[in-house]
């Protein structure tokens, strides 16, 4: 049979289903996002891409600025033969106080899907809520399950699988703390999170994650040393996240012994991976010798961003 995305071993119907956090996908219908994210990646490299989109359009909200999350949604429709339309909260009436759920009937009449990056995450709920057509979590300030699913995609491109994978996160406990969580326990991998008392990730979320958990460990501690020790993957994000900017001088002093250096790579496996969600600050939670180094692979994880989502877009809207 001639290769094709209908080959793709696909036993679950995502079709019409909303993507709002990791939670709501089973084992395997992650594992099948991700294996139609590598068949989308393959054939985007080979020059032979399917336009299985072709005439549909994604509205696009943005209350949060962004450079990976637009460039490669608004990319990945285009590639799939659909249409992104770019819609800032400046230039909606979401943004001069329209409810939430009469945006989402509006835009459902006109839209296939839509993707939202917003700051709360109940703002995302009320969008699916209302909407009858997909709706993407594109970011909040509590989850970030895009991300997440390229991070797991670059990882299987590393190690070859998910399940028994260590993964440190050091440093603060915020929506990548979640959602690694999240996908870690869905998907085998044990997590290990430091992050300073205070900063850690919320209980309620880490208890929920654990429910997912399938003998696989989630642990969080205060000692970055212990959550980076026989790693197989090293993760970290800036310690100040979008709208945090007034806390910079304060979290800077907190997080001060959280930053990745190559005397915390020294704890992990020799053949470590490191990861960061970009952008990064360079000298502060990272070192430029490392994100920069052998063991980084920020640009293949910022780049699988892009197939990840187009698998996402394919299961979801076609």
């Amino acid at each position: 049979m001639t290769a094709s995305i209908k080959s793709v071993n696909y036993h679950h119907q995502l079709s019409g289903r909303d993507f709002l956090t990791l939670a709501d996908y089973t084992t395997d219908e992650i594992n099948y996002l991700l294996e139609l994210a590598s068949y989308l990646k393959k054939q985007h490299k080979s020059g032979k891409s399917e336009q299985p989109l072709k005439g549909k359009t994604l509205g696009m909200i943005f209350e949060k600025s962004s450079t990976r999350t637009r460039v490669s949604f608004e990319v990945g429709i285009y590639q799939l033969g659909g249409t992104g339309l770019f819609l800032s909260s400046d230039d909606i009436q979401i943004g001069r106080g329209e409810p939430i759920s009469d945006t989402a009937k509006v835009l459902s009449s006109y839209l296939d899907g839509i993707m939202i990056r917003t700051y709360s995450q109940a703002v995302v709920e009320e969008l699916a809520a209302n909407a009858s057509i997909p709706v993407i979590n594109g970011l909040t300030d509590m989850y970030h399950p895009c991300q997440v699913l390229a991070d797991m995609q670059t990882i299987l491109e590393e190690k070859g699988t998910l399940k028994g994978v260590n993964v440190a996160y050091i440093g603060d406990g915020n929506n990548m703390a979640h959602s690694l969580m999240m996908g870690s326990a869905k998907m085998g991998m044990n997590i290990s999170i430091a992050a300073p008392k205070g900063y850690q990730p919320d209980p309620a979320i880490t208890e929920r994650s654990r429910s997912f958990a399938q003998g696989n460990k989630i642990v969080v501690t205060e000692d970055p040393a212990e959550a980076a020790k026989n790693a197989d993957v090293i993760y970290t994000d800036v310690w100040a996240s979008m709208g945090q900017e007034t806390e910079q001088e304060k979290r800077v002093k907190a997080f001060k012994e959280y930053q990745v250096n190559n005397e915390l790579l020294g704890y992990a496996k020799k053949d470590v991976t490191f990861m960061h969600c970009l952008p990064a600050h360079r000298g502060e939670e990272v070192a430029a010798d490392v994100i920069d180094g052998k063991h980084s692979v920020v640009f293949q994880q910022a780049e699988n961003r892009l197939h990840a989502q187009k698998a996402l877009m394919t299961a979801l809207m076609g």
